[in-house]
């Protein structure tokens, strides 16, 4: 099953504009059972197939079909083999099925999965410098370790922050209380990253987070499902009240993609085993539909 129904390959003559693959697992911490995310993914394709033979309809998110009146544009290429615990393994299969998209040259996007999946689908942007990073997230993910771990889900904009091609990060949706302490609050200002809370998004809009990305820049989005309030995003590890909301995050995609250039973009942090009524599959199928939008009309 591929979402909406897009080929593996596109005829000849035709580049993909965007390429879609899914992961379960990066970097996963040791005695802890990520299990329910491997079918993260699958579960996203499932709740994009109500829609696949609407494709060329007209979507109110888009102001017009998806791919605004074009020839499809958009490859789903399956998944990277991921197994749990097997982190560098892990991170080397999805860096270098990101790297092979960038080649086409296309716009990954990749669907997940744990929220250490950004570390190696970032650090394939190397030869793509410089990139700007926009994270949705309830949380920084600053921790330098864990348990040991360096590269798992409390740590991806920590290591993220340490890459030379990436020229500056954002951080949209913090709010409640997670893994940080003062001491990664502090790491995190001293690298500069702009801190954009979901009460400054609710009181100013999308602005406020937008306003920090360089006109022109080359962006990479990555979204954790917690960034979203769980009425609309239930099926995350750690729900929080007070998220950003459907219609905001679509403005700030669609704001991205005028404002600047959307070089990647991952949608990660969906737990399946956590969802009601499979609402944040049908809830990430619609993101990533507005993702591909924006791509497309960029």
């Amino acid at each position: 099953m591929a979402f909406l129904d897009f080929p593996a390959n596109l005829p000849e003559n035709r580049a993909p504009r965007a390429v879609i693959f899914g992961a379960g697992h990066g970097s996963t911490y040791p005695d802890k059972d990520s299990s329910g995310y491997a079918g993260a993914a699958d579960a996203i394709r499932a709740a994009s197939q109500e829609d696949a033979s609407l494709v060329g309809n007209w979507d109110f998110d888009l102001g017009g079909p998806l791919f605004d009146g074009r020839p499809a544009s958009c490859t789903d290429i399956g998944n990277v083999d991921t197994r749990m615990h097997d982190n560098a393994g892990n991170r080397a299969r999805i860096e270098a099925q990101t790297r092979s998209i960038l080649t086409l040259p296309a716009v990954p996007v990749l669907l997940g999965g744990d929220d250490s999946l950004p570390i190696p689908f970032l650090a394939a942007f190397s030869d793509q410098a410089p990139v700007w990073v926009l994270q949705i997230d309830a949380h920084i993910d600053w921790r330098d370790e864990v348990d040991g771990e360096r590269y798992g889900y409390s740590s991806p904009m920590r290591r993220i922050s340490e890459m030379p091609h990436v020229a500056g990060l954002v951080q949209v949706g913090l709010r409640a209380v997670g893994s940080a302490r003062n001491s990664e609050i502090e790491a995190a200002r001293r690298y500069g990253s702009r801190f954009v809370t979901a009460r400054e998004i609710h009181a100013e809009g999308v602005s406020a987070a937008l306003k920090h990305i360089p006109q022109g820049a080359r962006c990479v989005v990555t979204l954790d499902c917690d960034g979203l309030d769980p009425a609309v995003m239930p099926g995350v590890a750690a729900r929080t009240p007070g998220g950003l909301t459907y219609t905001q995050l679509i403005d700030l995609i669609a704001g991205v993609g005028w404002r600047a250039t959307i070089a990647g973009f991952d949608l990660v942090e969906f737990y399946p085993p956590n969802d009601i009524g499979g609402l944040t599959a049908l809830t990430a199928s619609r993101l990533v539909v507005n993702a591909i939008g924006a791509i497309v009309r960029q």
